[in-house]
């Protein structure tokens, strides 16, 4: 972003104002758009549709959930696009080594090259099928992950017994996972312990972790956006990745204050465009926050009476934005106007119009973050249970 931000400085050093502003549209449009396609692969019953449920944020009982059941109820590659980013892609493959899809065809049959990586789900240990895959994947130069499903299940059930002690029941599971795929000749294994019913707990945000290590930059973003927040670090990371945009935002508006008469236009646009990606990407808006209900037990309005933002849990028009952007800056009508009056002003004007607009845009987007982060976060707490005092 640091080159692509020194570019637009360029431009606009040079006064090339249209080609600034295309490219700085083009960097966000690339951006959001970048296409990540995640395989999700295991043996029969291992809980892949529940993990690609999970992933996407809703339960299996949701109308575009992924059927699942005791046995094998994907026959076939089937693709569930996220409900909020149709640029994320979470596709269901058949369990590998079944009659239709023999270990040694699989790669070839469910094709390989469509993803970016693949993760290989087990809810025991992990058996001679998933190590030939792995291991084909590795052949083509793509990258796999190992998710050991279904973790609730061994708590509870290692619960009844005497001396219990979860850290424990855990590090010997994953101790015995790990060993068992080293045996099977697969090198240093990185194996994640997850349950989709309650993806906050355990391995989940480790293993988006590396997932976002492992990415280029655009799909690193994708991948962000995407995640469900189940941990106080994504939505921290959220936070400083629209954060990281504002700049890029706030030089748009600058731009357009440039051309007399665009100013105020671009301005709502730029603002309503990006207080739509916070409360989307925070899961504050409605469709978010009714699921989040649903997965949870816990009330819809339970969740909304935590919400302190204007713009979450609600529809966001231009009208109401702009009664937000009232309360919230009190002067801002007069700056909009300002920018109109001032760029018409000889050699200073544009500077001046620019410097205006550049700096009450950063402001505004600025308050609504932190504002919606701090929502995220008491939602977050009232969804798991936590106690909080923000």
């Amino acid at each position: 972003m640091e080159v692509l931000i020194a570019g637009v400085k360029k431009k606009m050093k040079n006064n090339d104002i249209a080609a600034a502003a295309a490219k700085i549209k083009e960097y966000l449009e690339k951006e959001r758009n970048a296409p990540l396609n995640i395989a999700i692969t295991g043996e029969s019953g291992a809980g892949k549709s529940s993990f690609v449920n999970a992933f996407r944020g809703i339960t299996d009982e949701d109308d575009e959930a992924a059927p699942t059941g005791v046995t094998e109820t994907t026959s076939e590659v089937k693709l569930y696009p996220h409900p909020k980013y149709p640029n994320v892609t979470l596709w269901d493959l058949p369990g590998i080594g079944t009659t239709k899809f023999p270990a040694d065809k699989y790669l070839k049959l469910v094709g390989f090259e469509t993803f970016d990586f693949f993760i290989i789900i087990s809810d025991t240990r992990f058996r001679e099928n998933d190590v030939k895959l792995a291991q084909e994947i590795q052949k083509l130069e793509k990258k796999f992950y190992f998710v050991r499903s279904k973790i609730d299940n061994d708590i509870n059930a290692e619960g009844r017994k005497r001396n219990f002690s979860k850290e424990g029941v855990l590090t010997k599971i994953k101790e015995d996972c790990i060993h068992g795929l080293t045996q099977l000749g697969i090198k240093s294994p990185q194996v994640f312990l997850v349950s989709t019913f309650e993806l906050h707990l355990y391995d989940f945000y480790l293993l988006h972790e590396t997932l976002e290590r492992d990415l280029c930059e655009l799909k690193k973003y994708a991948l962000l956006s995407a995640m469900p927040n189940i941990d106080l670090e994504i939505i921290s990371k959220k936070k400083e990745a629209f954060k990281h945009r504002i700049h890029l935002l706030a030089t748009l508006c600058a731009v357009g204050a440039v051309v007399p008469g665009l100013s105020i236009a671009i301005d709502l646009a730029v603002l309503a465009g990006a207080v739509k990606d916070y409360v989307l990407g925070f899961g504050l808006d409605i469709p978010s926050l009714k699921r989040l209900s649903s997965s949870t037990g816990v009330p819809y309005n339970d969740l909304c009476a935590v919400i302190n933002s204007p713009l979450a849990a609600v529809e966001i028009t231009t009208e109401l934005l702009l009664q937000v952007i009232m309360v919230q800056s009190i002067d801002k009508t007069y700056l909009m106007t300002a920018e109109e009056i001032i760029s018409w002003i000889p050699i200073i004007g544009i500077p001046a119009a620019i410097h205006f607009s550049f700096t009450s845009i950063s402001k505004l987007l600025n308050v609504n973050l932190s504002q919606l982060t701090e929502d995220a976060r008491r939602v977050f707490h009232r969804a798991v249970g936590i106690k909080t005092s923000v």
